[in-house]
């Protein structure tokens, strides 16, 4: 009898000590995981991918399924890599297109978010302008190249023009998706608190709009890096300095493989540098805190 009376108060201890490791946060998540498992899990696998991808490349350089001139063996392409990175080749081009990237990006980022604002805002907008936004994210960036470099001859005004055409549709129908995801009550707390439209826009819709964002923010990366490439390779001058597409563009000309091949290498560096040091950590964040994730 006194063990059917002490069973109730034991459940409310063990509802309490829930409760409590709920509150306080880091007992219900998965510990953190140490460095071996980190390296299993993370850099292992891409690792043995780019071995094996490495591998069949010299297998078909070996069975010479394309003259040497076409497909030079890994060899060759790691001392022409190399060699650009020595005589600084590498370095200055990685530099000028980062350079062009971000700050082509940072316009973008600044337009698209305020375009996303100013069709949230206003229905008829919205109709007007958000099917013309949604085909110019499917349309490919390099059909404005030609009318860039019309507009503003080969000057770094048509590179930019053509990196924001590219990104500004991504990031603002992400900021437009990730208001469509807010619970309509969220606002009318915001009004019900007397919150004005910017207060509600900034205190309530944009915290909660924050995954759609951030989604769209990379993916409007993602265009702004592609379309940089595209008109770097297309407008080719001295005067523009030597970015990666203009380095490709280089070992196009001179029909060299290894440094088209090198080019391309740096390209996809960059990439998944910027996409695994910046855009997934802050992913894992924003979802993170929004309990959408127990990742660490």
């Amino acid at each position: 009898m006194a063990a059917d009376q002490l069973a109730p108060e034991r459940d409310t201890r063990a509802v309490e000590a829930g409760l409590d490791a709920l509150d306080g946060g880091g007992e219900l998540l998965p510990p953190r995981p140490g460095p071996w498992q980190v390296f299993v899990r993370s850099v292992l696998p891409p690792v043995v991918f780019m071995a094996a991808l490495v591998g069949v490349w010299q297998l078909a350089y070996v069975a010479e399924l394309k003259p040497s001139y076409a497909l030079p063996g890994p060899a060759d392409v790691w001392q022409t890599f190399w060699g650009t990175v020595q005589d600084g080749r590498a370095v200055e081009a990685v530099w000028v297109s980062v350079s062009r990237g971000g700050i082509g990006f940072a316009m973008s980022l600044v337009i698209g978010t305020l375009l996303g604002l100013a069709m949230w805002g206003s229905r008829w907008l919205r109709a007007a302008v958000g099917p013309i936004v949604s085909g110019l994210q499917s349309l490919p960036s390099v059909a404005w190249v030609p009318a860039a470099i019309i507009w503003f001859q080969l000057t770094d005004a048509a590179i930019y023009t053509v990196v924001l055409l590219g990104a500004v549709p991504s990031i603002a129908n992400g900021l437009l998706t990730g208001f469509k995801q807010v619970p309509p009550l969220f606002d009318r707390v915001g009004r019900v608190l007397g919150l004005s439209t910017l207060g509600r826009v900034r205190y309530v819709l944009l915290p909660a709009a924050l995954p759609g964002y951030v989604g769209g923010l990379r993916q409007g990366w993602a265009f702004a890096w592609r379309s940089l490439m595209a008109a770097e390779l297309i407008t080719y001058s001295p005067s523009l300095g030597l970015g990666l597409g203009q380095l490709l563009s280089i070992g196009r000309d001179l029909s060299s493989m290894s440094l088209v091949i090198t080019s391309i290498a740096l390209i996809l560096l960059v990439g998944v540098a910027i996409e695994l040091l910046l855009f997934a950590p802050l992913e894992r964040r924003v979802l993170r805190t929004r309990g959408l994730t127990t990742d660490r």
